[in-house]
Formats: C-alpha cells, structure tokens, sequence
C-alpha cells in the first residue's frame, strides 16, 4: 500500500497587486508519496515557487486543501506550522542562506537549536555524519567564503537533512551551479531518495528534472502535464 504524504486538493492562490488580483495557482490537485522523487517543472511565473511554499506551510492557500500527513496544513496556528516546518521539512533553495560567519559544521546545526528540543543523543556527531554523506568530511570547520558554490550548496542540503524531515523540499537548488557541479550535486539528491528519502524539487532545467522518478509540468498555475 502506498503511503501518502502530500495531498493537495483543489489548491488555489491569489495574491492582490495593488487593484488587481493575479491567480498564481488554479486549482491544483497533487499528491506525494513516501519515497517518491518529483520534480515540478515550468517557466517562470507559472506557480512552481508558490505551490513549494504551499506544501512547506510558508504560506496558504486562497482556497483548497494541502494536506501534511493528513493534517491540513492551511488550518493549522503559525505556532503548530513552525513546529511541522521544525520537524518534518527540509528545505534547500537556489540561494545557500549559510551564515557567512559560521562553520560548515555550525550551520547545520542551526535548525536543530531551532527546534529547542533534543531529537538527538550526539547533535555535533549528527552533523559531521551528514556533512561526511553530502561529500564534505574534512571541511566542518571551513566557514562559506572558504568553500565552492557547490560545497555550500552541499551544506545547505546537510542543514536541510538534519532533523530527518519527512520531506525536503527544493527550490531551484542548482540555480546557482555549473553544470559540473550540478551533476554532483544532483547525485547527492539521487543517493538520498535511495535511501527512502522524499524529495520535491521545482526546476526549470530539464536535466535536472530527468534525475527525478516523476515529472510534473506547470502552466498558468494548473498541472498541465505528467512527462514520467
């Protein structure tokens, strides 16, 4: 039986620019399961971020339901959505966002004092064993201006993978990256689903969605496509 982690049913978003109001997404009826490797795919301005922070609970829906483990995510206090953003998602963006005066090491740990509570018997073991997964053993105490663009990025996804979140959410994550290091960093993401982990990433590089077990194709706010 195949578990379910994310629904989206009939999700909409409007957002209101100045007297107008612009439909970012039409209705959009989506689910994620346990294990699975999507990437959303679309030009720019067709919803692809807006549905990201949808199932991330950083933002709401207009109308319609995006459901978290079959909690309804847009009903849910800010308080209750910071906890399940704590807890149960990871995110990388095309933008590192390390704390430049920080070590690699230090910024993983960020979400785990965050969350202000112990999940974890060693949490500076945890990081080292995550940094040694994304490739960078021997690099914790290197601090952002010391490291490639990839090697960041490669901290943003062991920051992202510290709390063991149900799922991990991508936005543009190699946006940023050569192609070559692209490739690397794309075999990090290949290795994680591997292992079990659930993976979303909304791209516009159709090489980057190919490393994906499904592919889906946004238009105007609404799935228009299912590639694989």
């Amino acid at each position: 039986m195949t578990l379910l982690i994310v629904r989206c049913l009939g999700v909409e978003k409007t957002f209101k620019l100045g007297k107008h109001f612009v439909h970012a997404l039409c209705g959009i009826d989506m689910e994620i399961a346990k294990g699975d490797y999507v990437a959303l795919t679309g030009p720019s301005g067709s919803g692809k971020t807006t549905l990201l922070y949808l199932l991330g609970g950083l933002d709401r829906p207009t109308n319609g339901r995006v459901l978290l483990e079959d909690e309804d995510l847009s009903k849910l206090p800010e308080k209750k959505l910071a906890e399940i953003r704590s807890e149960k998602i990871g995110f990388v963006f095309q933008m590192f966002y390390l704390i430049p005066t920080m070590t690699a090491i230090s910024n993983v740990l960020l979400p785990l004092t965050f969350a202000g509570k112990r999940r974890f018997k060693d949490e500076t073991a945890r990081a080292k064993e995550l940094l040694k997964l994304v490739g960078l053993e021997g690099r914790e105490h290197h601090k952002p201006n010391e490291l490639s663009g990839g090697e960041m990025q490669r901290v943003a996804i062991a920051r992202a993978l510290v709390n063991d979140p149900l799922l991990v959410l991508c936005d543009e994550p190699t946006g940023n990256l050569d192609s070559k290091t692209t490739e690397e960093v794309l075999s990090v993401f290949d290795s994680l689903n591997k292992t079990g982990k659930t993976i979303f990433i909304v791209t516009h590089n159709a090489a980057v969605a190919n490393h994906c077990k499904r592919i889906l194709k946004i238009s105007d706010g609404k799935i228009v496509g299912r590639i694989k």
